[in-house]
């Protein structure tokens, strides 16, 4: 600690009576607050009353009244509150005790809580409560436990002020403090440790032999002062401080101070440091681990009262004629706490202006920065009566005055006994947004002849004057809203996303871990440089598997080609999750699940560039580079403040935060309200201050840096840093207008930036050395409706990525993204924001040269050499080595028919919700992971031949491998286990996505779910499903593969576990079959018998049908291969020579390859 301690402020406390004539009061009580920067102060007086006339000193009674609590704030002991909190019979106050909520004051017949600024939460004086001396806080501060020169204990609840439990107590406690045992003072001087659960006495230490005065804890040590008794004479103050081991329960050696200790405190950040005060004023700083090393401080006054504050920057003492002094180091700031919490003051009150009479004045609607407390939503009013019923016509007319008052008439009998109308009002907090009815609801009103469902955009009109957090009804449109989807009995098939978007432009799915990324993923897609680049690098050699600019790429594709059908980014997200440095960046969902949305989109952001540069640095060619197109370059200079010495080094910067202006200026009238272009000029010129070695001066002074811009990017990514701005910030962005379509951008020499906006951008657009930028899009922060959390949408010009209008007018197209639901808004919608809901986030800017630089070129020379290569990720353990195309025999191109199937296994169970009335709803669905991909060849003398069959290697948990439909047991797809072919599923999704681009056509059954599952897109006109081949447009029911194979090919496949070769075999006979039908003229024919024949097995194979206990006739059973005829004039050519009926074909995994046959040969590693 500091020798130079020194006083730096006294103060006298106030009169006693209201006139500030009477005697200074005495101080009772003096504590620092640990939470604001308060010290509390309780008072008492002494009046000396004579009983008559003229009374001798013994006719005189002493009686104490009880003063106030008085708490005052700062260093500058500023009154802050003063109230009567106990009876003036009870005496002075005795203790205070400090939450976050208030104040606990107690005296000897009661305790009272109250809030810092003097309200009382509640004042308790039970019948127990005598005399009353200490308190302390347990259970965490739930409980508080009072004692005192009575043989009883009370707990009191804190949230109430009742007492809980009166306890019997070993002894008359007068000072309590809590360790790891409540340490008790007794009145004869003992103490006793209590255990905190039971307050049951576990040892009794005498400390002194007549009163304990002081004591403190540190750690497991207990430090006391105390008087002991003399042989001829009062007890006096002992020149020894004891001091107690409560782990060893043993006494240590006492701390020595000649001046007698009355006073003890350890200093809250040196925990071995004490400092022990006598009477006279005398203090000594002592450390426990060498009690010989002290400091003395003499403050010259007569003592009552020593403190020391919190953050130890502060001694407070009283003295005798009840002065406070405070005591500090100059070298240390004067607070009373860690962190500074200034108490809560009343605003000022705004002096009246004055106005004359005779002045011309207008006064506007008052305008109001924070939300008013009568800004109510339409989601929070409440009914509180019936409307008033209308008189029944039939009761009007035959009604007859009665007695003396009233008029009567027989009951009509329109409604049952005790029976009337409902006159109230809807539901007023009942769901504004109506969820669209499942799509086999609308099947089934079809059907039954009820119209059409409903769907959002029939609504529209109804919602689009509601609104939310109560905002007024034009400033949240009901399609900003959380979107969520809802699962029927047929999972997520059910939904109707088409209820949520009519566009050509498609939407991610929710419900997927960190899909808070979806506005973000949507800006870039639509971003034309940022697209070209993640398509051309895809389309080339990178099978890194976490590639994310990869995995871009594959999500803008997928977006493309689905044309406004609802897609996901599962791959995207899941390899965003598995990379450390976004676990690192507290980016992740999980991880900080409560944090602010715009602070972790904005560091997501920064990490997704940043990766994304990357992996473009690492594998894409100089002109296809990130860097070239993203980077700011600039020159930072650092100038020394100590030497004036200047030093440059080169700063490049994917993105760039926008720094505000002071505001508080521009709201006084000095400076116009800044714009756009003078915020961006800012921000490109920041500086700022820091420390750092400088080489000129060998020293580590203050550092000034500042940034001189050299090369413009292409794309400008601004984060917009509100977060990290003044609140004042916000208000900016209210105005209307403020955010500009178009700026145009000047480097001059020197690196000085111009920036234009409207009017200003206009005159000097054709210059030769200025830079037009347009705004691409942009990502905001939408806080809806109270009672949902924020969400992120964001707002596109998708004109800027299509192509060039043809009759050569350039339209703007502005497109909102909230997840799955999109929708056309003007420009004014896209471009206006509201601090109170709607704050942007992520800005896009992109030259104006590149509008409609939509460059496929990568779809005439992708790298297909994976489709060549045999390998596997264990090449040990490995019995075979995967299968490939044969290099310069076979070229994926358009025409090109493989058959595929998938298995998958469970991730994730589901998630559901039981509700009160016992229905389940589904909450999450269950997570699948692809294990296994297959695919055969299509035509040719190979035809039915596997060239891929991919097992995926899996690198989280798999809770089910759904053996009995998957045909994977638990090691085949662990590599240190597995004995087939493993691969990552990036390898094995782009393979799948390269024959997509090639043109090829893909043959299956039910690849709906595969595809989905798998997270790829294929258009229709590239599938042929053959649950689709044999279904007639006017059956609901969906056949089965096992079915239709029996059926058709007189084949019982799935006996046992699935096999995906087997089944992607199956379905392309299935598809050679329904050719054959077409060719003869026979599929209606067919079409008709399988529906007939079906429910006799219940469109089972007659052996599944009969194993489940079904039944099945004689005059109805078929041998299979009986009837040939109904195959439509000939056998299907059995794939490897295998005859007809039979599934003894095996599955080419480790079997099959014969020597000659180049496509078996050597594998590539």
């Amino acid at each position: 600690m500091e020798a130079d301690w020194q006083e730096i402020q006294q103060f006298q406390l106030p009169a006693s009576d209201a006139n500030g004539y009477g005697p200074a009061p005495n101080i009772g009580a003096l504590a620092f607050d640990g939470y604001e920067e308060l010290l509390w102060v309780g008072d008492y007086h002494v009046s000396l009353h004579f009983l008559r006339p003229f009374a001798c000193k013994s006719g005189a009674n002493l009686i104490v009244r009880q003063g106030r609590i008085t708490s005052f704030a700062g260093a500058q002991l500023e009154r802050y509150t003063s109230i009567r909190a106990h009876e003036e019979s009870e005496g002075q106050v005795l203790q205070f005790l400090f939450n976050e909520r208030g104040v606990v004051s107690i005296a000897s017949e009661s305790v009272h809580y109250m809030i810092r600024r003097g309200l009382t939460q509640w004042n308790n004086e039970h019948s127990s409560m005598k005399r009353l001396c200490c308190m302390i806080f347990i259970d965490k501060g739930a409980s508080l436990l009072i004692a005192g020169n009575q043989g009883t204990m009370l707990k009191i609840d804190m949230g109430r002020g009742h007492v809980l439990e009166e306890i019997p107590s070993a002894s008359e406690y007068v000072m309590m403090k809590h360790s790891r045992y409540i340490c008790a003072a007794t009145n004869t001087g003992n103490v006793d440790f209590l255990e905190p659960s039971t307050l049951n006495v576990i040892r009794t230490w005498q400390a002194h032999s007549a009163s304990i005065s002081d004591m403190e804890v540190s750690g497991s040590s207990l430090i006391t002062c105390g008087r002991s008794l003399r042989q001829h004479g009062p007890a006096m103050l002992e020149t020894f401080a004891k001091v107690f081991d409560m782990k060893t329960m043993q006494q240590l050696p006492p701390i020595p101070f000649p001046a007698a200790a009355a006073f003890v405190q350890i200093h809250p950040r040196l925990s071995n440091t004490c400092i022990l005060g006598a009477q006279n004023g005398q203090l000594q700083v002592v450390d426990l681990v060498n009690p010989n090393t002290s400091n003395m401080v003499v403050l010259g006054n007569f003592i009552t009262h020593f403190l020391l504050s919190p953050s130890g920057n502060i001694w407070a003492v009283a003295d005798q004629e009840n002065m406070i002094h405070l005591w500090g180091s100059p070298n240390k700031p004067p607070s009373f706490n860690d962190v500074v919490q200034m108490p809560e003051y009343a605003d000022d009150v705004e002096p009246v202006q004055h106005m004359s009479i005779d002045e011309d004045i207008t006064i506007g609607m008052p305008y109001y920065r924070e939300r008013l407390v009568s800004a109510w939503g339409n989601e929070q009013p409440w009914e509180v009566g019936h409307l008033p019923l209308k008189l029944d016509p039939d009761i009007e007319r035959s009604l007859r005055a009665g007695a003396g008052f009233g008029h009567f008439a027989p009951n009509p009998g329109k409604r049952l006994r005790n029976q009337t109308q409902q006159t109230r009002l809807g539901n007023a907090n009942a769901a504004v947004f109506p969820n669209p009815k499942f799509l086999s609801e609308k099947a089934k009103e079809l059907e039954n002849g009820h119209g059409e469902g409903r769907r959002i955009s029939d609504a529209a009109e109804a919602l689009a004057g509601l609104s939310f957090a109560g905002a007024t009804r034009e400033d949240v449109p009901w399609y900003y809203m959380n979107v969520k989807i809802k699962y029927g009995k047929y999972g997520v098939a059910d939904f109707d996303f088409r209820a949520y978007n009519n566009t050509t432009h498609s939407g991610l799915e929710t419900d997927i871990s960190n899909s808070y990324l979806n506005a973000l993923l949507q800006l870039f897609k639509y971003t034309p440089i940022i697209r070209n680049q993640a398509l051309h690098h895809v389309a080339g050699s990178c099978l890194d598997e976490d590639c994310l600019f990869c995995e871009l790429g594959f999500l803008c594709d997928m977006l493309e080609k689905a044309s406004g059908e609802v897609c996901q980014a599962t791959n995207f997200l899941k390899t965003f999750g598995s990379i450390s440095e976004a676990a690192s960046l507290k980016i992740l969902e999980e991880q900080a699940p409560q944090s602010n949305l715009d602070v972790r989109a904005s560091a997501a952001n920064r990490f997704l560039i940043d990766k994304f540069a990357l992996d473009s640095r690492r594998f894409d060619p100089p002109e296809f580079n990130m860097d070239r197109l993203l980077t700011l370059n600039a020159q930072m200079t650092m100038r020394c403040e100590n030497c004036h010495n200047e030093t440059y080094r080169r700063k490049p910067s994917l993105m760039m935060d926008l720094v505000y202006p002071d505001l508080h200026a521009a709201t006084r009238g000095r400076t116009p309200t800044p714009r756009f272009s003078d915020v961006l000029k800012m921000s490109f010129a920041a500086s700022s201050q820091s420390k750092g070695y400088c080489k000129n001066c060998r020293k580590y002074p203050q550092l000034s840096n500042r940034r001189a811009v050299i090369e413009l990017p292409s794309v400008l990514v601004l984060d917009a840093a509100l977060n990290r701005s003044p609140k004042s910030s916000v208000q900016l962005w209210a105005n209307i207008g403020w955010l500009p379509e178009e700026i145009g951008i000047t480097i001059h020499p020197g690196g000085d930036i111009v920036c234009h906006e409207g009017e200003n951008l206009q005159r000097f657009r054709h210059h030769v050395n200025v830079t037009v930028y347009e705004l691409v899009g942009l990502v905001a922060d939408i806080t809806s409706m109270q009672g949902q959390k924020s969400h992120l949408a964001s707002f596109v010009n998708v004109a800027i990525s299509e192509s060039p209008p043809s009759e050569g007018v350039e339209r703007n197209n502005w497109h909102l993204f909230n997840d799955f639901l999109v929708r056309r808004v003007d420009k004014q919608e896209a471009l206006r924001f509201a601090p109170l809901w709607k704050t942007p986030v992520v800005l896009s800017y992109q030259m104006k040269t590149y509008r409609h630089a939509v460059d496929d070129t990568w779809t005439s020379n992708p790298d297909i050499s994976c489709l060549y290569n045999e390998g596997s990720l264990n090449y040990f353990q490995s019995n075979d080595l995967g299968f490939a195309l044969r290099a310069g025999l076979e070229v994926p191109q358009p025409g090109f028919h493989l058959a595929i199937d998938a298995e998958f296994v469970s991730l994730e169970q589901e998630e559901i919700e039981i509700k009160i009335d016992g229905t389940i709803e589904v909450i999450r669905p269950v997570r699948q992971g692809t294990g296994r991909i297959s695919a055969l060849r299509g035509g040719g003398s190979n035809e039915g031949i596997p060239f891929i069959d991919d097992y995926i290697k899996i690198n989280e948990p798999i809770v089910d491998h759904l053996t009995q439909y998957s045909g994977l047991s638990a090691g085949d797809l662990d590599p240190r286990r597995s004995t087939h072919a493993l691969m990552p599923l990036k390898i094995a999704y782009k393979k799948l996505w390269l024959l997509l681009n090639l043109g090829c056509t893909f043959v299956g059954h039910g690849l709906a779910s595969d595809f989905r599952t798998i997270n790829i897109h294929i258009p229709k006109s590239q599938i042929v499903d053959t649950v689709t081949l044999f279904r007639p447009a006017n059956e609901k029911r969906r056949l089965s593969l096992r079915f239709l194979a029996w059926y058709f090919l007189d084949e019982e496949i799935q006996t046992g576990n699935h096999d995906s070769i087997i089944d992607a075999r199956t379905a392309l006979r299935l598809w050679r079959k329904h050719q054959e039908f077409v060719e003869a003229g026979v599929l209606d024919q067919k079409l008709m018998e399988i529906y007939r024949d079906g429910p006799n097995t219940a469109f089972k194979p007659p052996a599944e049908f009969e194993a489940q206990g079904g039944k099945i006739g004689r005059s109805r059973r078929r041998v299979a291969g009986t009837d040939t005829s109904r195959l439509g004039g000939r056998m299907t050519p059995e794939m490897q020579g295998g005859s007809v009926g039979s599934s003894a074909v095996g599955t080419p995994v480790g079997k099959g390859r014969r020597e000659g046959e180049g496509y078996f040969g050597s594998p590539l590693k």
